[in-house]
Formats: structure tokens, sequence, C-alpha cells
């Protein structure tokens, strides 16, 4: 495919700042990343949920919810891995300009597409949060048995068995969710958020 040259990028007349004056917030996009069945999307539905309750423009994007539109094209080969977490990052950047603090659940995998989406941002706009949890419990949690599934050779490429998961090496935030509750959770997300001034 020949990509075009004549484009050129359209500044509007609202900028990110204004809205996040308008806002009397700043944006961001919290990357929570890790296993599935670690409780990315959880913790990140409510971390929204608790930001919305205190007034504050948010979004969600679910890794599940995104492969059923935008990303519906894409498989889980290495490639269409990085692909889809590609997509996310820019759909991000939008949201973020836009003035929200986007809460993205990914298992987003590979340590380099994840420091290609950071690339996208300004700094202290992207806030990597790894969901820390062990294999084994994430299995004990996986009630659509995709580890099962996997285990019996019935999906193939499955993050955690017979594909790697790169662990961040410095995430902002670190939450461990086989040992705190998820309001425990939801309030390291926010006293960061807090600390950083973003809300």
């Amino acid at each position: 495919m020949t990509k075009s040259t004549n484009i050129t990028w359209h500044n509007t007349t609202v900028s990110k700042t204004d809205r996040q004056i308008q806002n009397a917030h700043s944006s961001c996009v919290l990357w929570f990343t890790g296993l599935s069945g670690s409780g990315k999307s959880t913790v990140a539905n409510a971390v929204s949920r608790e930001l919305y309750r205190q007034g504050i423009n948010e979004y969600v994007l679910d890794g599940d919810n995104i492969r059923h539109g935008l990303n519906k094209d894409l498989g889980f080969s290495d490639h269409d891995r990085t692909e889809n977490i590609r997509r996310i990052g820019e759909v991000a950047k939008l949201f973020v300009d836009s003035g929200k603090v986007v809460t993205t659940a990914f298992i987003s995998p590979f340590r380099s597409d994840r420091d290609q989406v950071r690339a996208l941002f300004d700094d202290k706009e992207f806030i990597e949060v790894f969901v820390d949890c062990p294999l084994e419990e994430c299995e004990k949690r996986d009630t659509k048995q995709l580890y099962a599934k996997a285990r019996r050779g019935e999906i193939k490429e499955f993050t955690g068995i017979d594909s790697p998961y790169e662990a961040p090496e410095r995430p902002e935030i670190t939450i461990h969710t086989e040992k705190i509750t998820v309001e425990e959770a939801i309030e390291q997300v926010l006293s960061y958020l807090r600390e950083q001034n973003v809300i």
C-alpha cells in the first residue's frame, strides 16, 4: 500500500490546554497492562467509575471491546498484537487531546510496543499501570476458561502460555491484585493522579 505524502496536521481552534482549563483537570492515559485475568479491566473500570463520580471527564478503552470494532480485523500473531497496540495508542492520544483521563485495559505483552505508545505522549501524560498478578492466580480466576483452552492447545499464541509477556521495567504504578482489594487499587491510582496534579 502506498502512503500519501500530501497530508498535513491540522491544528484545531480549541487546544488541549483549553479543554483542560475548562475541565479543571489535566488529561492523561492510564495504560493498564498485565496478564489475562490479572484484573486490568476490573480495576480500570472501577477507577473510571470513581473518576466519573468525582466529575472528571474520563473514558475506558477495553481490549475485548476494541476488538469488536476498530480492531476486529486483527488476530493474535505478534504482528497483529503490535498493530492492535499501535492503533489503541493513537486512539488514546486523541482522547488525551480531547481533555479526558482515558483508562486502557490491554495485555499489551511487548515492552517495545508500550514504549512506542509512550513516545506518542507529552511528558507525564502516559502512566503505565502494571497489574502484577502471578500466572497461577490468573489461571484460578479464569472465568472464560481461556488458560485451560490454551493449555489444551485449543488457543494458540496465548500470552503467558505459549506467547511471552514482558513485564514493565519502570511502571509509574504497580498494583498487586492478589494482595489488595479493588477499593485499595482505586485509591492507589487516584493518589498517584493527585500527586501528579492530574486531578
